[in-house]
């Protein structure tokens, strides 16, 4: 069968979270809906990661498998148009044919997420549900040399999720940078994976960190208790963003072995 390699978009505002649940509307079902509206195919996409309710998504990759060897331009549209009559806060931006060897989760090498502090007295209005909403000033320096304390290749306990389902709480983390411009500070988080509600635990404690409420060498040492309690509050999931998904060149072809693979991918945000 046909396997196609999708890059979506999505407002996780009225969503449940990426995955098909039963008490609401995912943003899965929303596209697997589209697809069978589409193809009369029921289906089952597998997506690089999954996001929880109020996430957002501007590099969500998926795969899915048609009957039909569709123009991928044409699978892009007519999917789009669904979604868009089903007054889907969905878009699929690119579609791709690519071999059955390519998978959207296991044969991913890196994935980039993004989260907005916006640091104002102000409540905010059209950033209502795009970003963090912080009224103190943070510093936004402070909060980047704290960063850098779980740069690494470390035991993430303490940051995340008491019910993250993830085996080993070990994970590398590429980058986790924070920028600012105005009043918009940009957390940005590279890894091959990532474990459940790792970021917003990220931000929240960074967050205490612009406030003068803990040093970088208090970041450090919260995380090598290992212990969940030294972590600071969760951030909300509105500011979250899943940016990008990098794959290797060949990764339409090469053949992937899932149980090496699966060991090295966690729960997500």
């Amino acid at each position: 069968m046909p396997r196609f390699k999708m890059t979506v978009e999505y407002d996780g505002t009225p969503y449940v979270g990426w995955q098909r649940q039963e008490n609401g509307r995912s943003v899965q079902s929303a596209l697997e809906d589209a697809i069978l509206l589409l193809t009369r195919e029921t289906v089952k996409i597998r997506a690089a990661g999954r996001t929880d309710s109020g996430v957002h998504a501007l590099g969500q990759v998926v795969h899915v498998d048609l009957t039909r060897a569709w123009e991928p331009h044409k699978l892009r549209n007519a999917v789009n148009a669904y979604l868009m009559t089903g007054g889907e806060t969905v878009s699929v931006v690119e579609v791709e044919r690519v071999s059955e060897g390519f998978d959207a989760r296991f044969s991913a090498l890196r994935r980039h997420y993004l989260y907005r502090i916006i640091s104002r007295k102000s409540q905010l209005a059209i950033e209502a549900k795009r970003a963090w909403w912080v009224s103190k000033d943070l510093d936004h320096e402070a909060m980047h040399e704290a960063a850098q304390m779980l740069v690494g290749h470390h035991d993430f306990t303490t940051f995340r999720s008491v019910h993250c389902q993830a085996k080993n709480p070990v994970r590398t983390l590429d980058r986790l940078d924070v920028t600012r411009s105005g009043n918009l500070i940009e957390i940005r988080a590279s890894a091959q994976s990532f474990l459940h509600n790792q970021i917003r635990s990220f931000a929240g404690t960074l967050k205490m960190a612009g406030e003068g409420k803990m040093t970088a060498d208090d970041v450090r040492v919260a995380l090598e208790a290992r212990r969940r309690s030294a972590c600071g509050p969760v951030a909300p999931p509105e500011g979250l963003y899943f940016m990008q998904v990098d794959y290797p060149a060949d990764a339409g072809s090469a053949g992937i072995d899932a149980e090496k693979a699966l060991q090295h991918v966690g729960d997500e945000e």
